[in-house]
């Protein structure tokens, strides 16, 4: 839930206001008595929904039904963020030509579905002594997933790692 908070009925400080229905209608701009009257009359709180307009913006609500309202517009815009994950597929300098293509088919997937996706080249024991194929792995799996992806972070390293980060392009067909 949000953190704002609202003056309510006699919290509020200024003298004249722009007076809101609960529906939205302005009905204009009024002392702060005559709101706090009308509002009163009403069975509803005047809540200053604007304050730094100029005259400040006050509507004819109950407080907690405007609490609430808030929230649910909340959790709407929440539940339609999406979520992008970070995937990883992690490869070796020496790897059968098969697996390195399932890698690169499940980094398809990864990228198909919306994610970034780090590839990762790891170097065990003596492999480090051959840094060289770290590149020229690395430039074989980006290649093969440039139809579908874009470099955001070149191959750096990183320890005993080699690692790139794509980004998945918009409008890309994914193949299986």
């Amino acid at each position: 839930m949000s953190n704002q908070t609202f003056r309510i009925n006699h919290q509020i400080k200024a003298k004249e206001v722009r007076l809101l229905r609960e529906d939205g209608t302005q009905i204009g701009v009024v002392s702060l008595e005559t709101a706090l009257s009308q509002a009163q009359a009403a069975k509803v709180d005047a809540v200053e929904v604007a304050p730094q307009a100029v005259p400040p913006v006050v509507k004819l609500i109950n407080y907690k039904k405007l609490q609430y309202q808030l929230a649910k517009k909340e959790r709407a815009a929440r539940s339609t963020q999406k979520k992008v994950d970070l995937k990883e597929i992690r490869l070796t300098p020496f790897m059968a030509e098969n697996d390195f293509s399932v890698k690169i088919n499940r980094g398809r997937q990864f990228l198909g579905q919306g994610h970034k996706l780090r590839v990762t080249v790891r170097f065990v024991g003596r492999q480090l002594g051959h840094k060289e194929f770290g590149g020229q792995v690395m430039n074989k799996a980006t290649t093969a997933l440039a139809d579908i992806s874009a470099v955001d972070q070149p191959g750096k390293w990183i320890g005993r790692q080699f690692v790139a980060i794509l980004t998945p392009i918009k409008n890309a067909k994914t193949k299986n």
